[in-house]
């Protein structure tokens, strides 16, 4: 048992899983529309407050989890603690990836897209990026945006060649969760993005 164990989760357990799950729904209802998550608890270090609520929030005895390598053993620890959650080497085995560094992380086709007769049987990506304004621009278009999302989150430029790859092989495919200290951002498979490269 380490010391980062007895690090609070949730301080009002009920009431601020709650308010994370309406912002993780409606994050997922309308892609590329940051929410604010206003739950306050202590995190490992390399974790982000929102996205340690989130996984408070989702993670149960029931799912597997794959852990980015570059994540310290507080953070697995604190999540086993507080979650119950079960963690895999493989990312195709994965319910829930948990990732702090695209850039590391050249292959996302490595995680489960689910099958024809089970879509939903898919990894979730939750991915922790610095903030929403300083990446690459891009336009989303699809169910849950009334014309079409401008974005720019700080991603790396293989994350939206993969993102495409992603929204063509719908219904299968990854959902992904962004998060800043903050704040989340939704993007579904059903989020079609348009990359505005620079020339």
């Amino acid at each position: 048992m380490t010391k980062v164990t007895y690090l609070p989760g949730l301080q009002d357990s009920i009431h601020d899983a709650q308010r994370t799950f309406r912002a993780l729904l409606d994050a997922n209802a309308r892609p590329g529309t940051p929410y604010w998550i206003t739950a306050e608890m202590s995190v490992p270090l390399g974790l982000t407050p929102v996205c340690g609520a989130a996984c408070l929030t989702l993670l149960d005895l029931d799912v597997v989890v794959w852990l980015q390598p570059s994540f310290a053993d507080q953070v697995r620890a604190w999540l086993l603690f507080h979650t119950g959650c079960r963690f895999t080497q493989y990312p195709e085995e994965a319910d829930f990836a948990l990732i702090q560094d695209l850039v590391g992380l050249p292959e996302l086709s490595i995680f489960n897209c689910g099958t024809g007769e089970k879509p939903e049987a898919s990894t979730t990506l939750l991915v922790q990026v610095e903030n929403f304004e300083m990446g690459q621009p891009v336009m989303l278009t699809g169910p849950g945006i009334l014309d079409q999302q401008a974005i720019s989150p700080t991603l790396p430029r293989h994350f939206w060649d993969f993102w495409m790859q992603n929204h063509q092989a719908y219904p299968q495919g990854t959902d992904v969760f962004l998060f800043t200290e903050n704040a989340v951002m939704g993007l579904p498979r059903t989020a079609k993005a348009e990359v505005y490269y620079d020339s």
